[in-house]
């Protein structure tokens, strides 16, 4: 059991090896289009629910 589990381990930081990682400027240029996205998603959504609230409580 313990043979396995450091055999595990091993293989792991084996396989974490030969992952590529981006860098930190590539991760904060992807965070901050991550965050415009949102916010420009975020101004959509909420025009688009008070335009249907509008056109519901005229129909009502």
């Amino acid at each position: 059991m313990i043979e396995q589990l450091t055999s595990f381990f091993k293989e792991s930081y084996a396989e974490l090896q030969k992952v590529t990682w981006i860098s930190r400027k590539e991760v904060m240029g992807s965070t901050v289009v991550i965050i415009i996205l949102v916010g420009i998603l975020s101004v959509f959504v909420a025009l688009m629910d008070m335009l249907f609230a509008r056109i519901i409580s005229w129909i009502i």
